[in-house]
């Protein structure tokens, strides 16, 4: 006898398989991450093929299967056609789903890690399809931002209010150009500069040299080393802002918003165990414009 499960989920890859199916990731409110079959959707007339897209919302009739279950219906409840209007939020969209791939749990309920992703799908829906430097760096910030909160909802985000030794508040001095402060991957966020020096000194002796070396270079979207480094004031305030329910009004630094991405990104990866493939397209979104 074939049973099958009702479950509520958006889509978050997809993969072809035979002749005319396709394998979907599906993040469901009830079970988290599932993988299955939608049988014939590659097919010009398939009934269901509009509903295999990315980021589709489906109500799903499903059967198990012995290695893979199969999608017998789906009924679209929601869905995000702006996202594929505009390369920037479409590559930002597939960033955070690489993100919920990564922590969400399978045969168990993922309802806030569902609603949260929608969340931020949507605000990265809504915002401007202007092709501008202005219109980038939000659409960056948003992108950050939904890093910060999917990395906080697994209990991965990074301490950016308090020096993570001491347990004293880290505040950006804007008075001082030159001002900076510490703050290390490995080590899980802010550190007072002679904490983050400490932290190095010892780090380095269990390591051995070649730590010593890595440990000096800024973070970048193709960095192969874990590092240690210092930010600015800039980049401290965007940092400290992503926590929040919602972004300050207007984006104060540009450039920042484009370096906050990178570390986010390095953290995310070390933390989680992965390559953020969409990193790439964001980078290559990028390069249009000059920060």
């Amino acid at each position: 006898m074939i049973r099958t499960y009702k479950a509520t989920g958006i889509n978050l890859k997809s993969a072809p398989i035979g002749e005319s199916d396709r394998v979907l990731t599906v993040l469901t409110r009830e079970f988290g991450l599932i993988r299955a079959v939608a049988p014939g959707v590659r097919k010009q007339r398939s009934s269901i093929g509009g509903r295999s897209e990315l980021f589709v919302v489906n109500e799903l009739l499903i059967a198990k299967g012995r290695s893979l279950d199969k999608i017998t219906q789906a009924s679209t409840v929601e869905s995000y056609p702006g996202l594929s209007r505009n390369l920037g939020k479409l590559s930002a969209a597939q960033y955070l789903a690489e993100l919920a791939i990564a922590s969400a749990l399978s045969d168990e309920p993922q309802e806030e890690l569902f609603f949260l992703l929608g969340e931020h799908l949507s605000r990265l829906e809504r915002l401007s399809d202007r092709t501008e430097i202005q219109s980038a760096a939000v659409l960056i910030a948003h992108l950050a931002q939904g890093i910060f909160h999917l990395l906080a909802l697994a209990g991965l985000a990074p301490q950016v209010q308090v020096c993570g030794t001491t347990r004293q508040p880290i505040a950006p001095n804007f008075n001082d150009p030159n001002w900076q402060t510490g703050f290390s991957i490995p080590s899980g966020g802010t550190f007072s500069l002679s904490e983050l020096a400490n932290l190095e000194a010892e780090l380095s002796s269990e390591i051995g040299s070649s730590y010593r070396v890595a440990s000096r270079s800024r973070p970048t979207s193709d960095s192969k080393h874990l590092t240690n480094f210092q930010i600015n004031a800039k980049e401290l305030a965007a940092l400290q802002q992503l926590g929040s329910a919602e972004l300050e009004e207007g984006i104060a630094d540009r450039a920042a918003w484009v370096s906050v991405e990178n570390i986010l990104r390095q953290y995310a990866q070390y933390h989680l165990g992965c390559r953020i493939r969409s990193g790439s397209s964001i980078d290559t979104y990028l390069e249009n414009f000059e920060f």
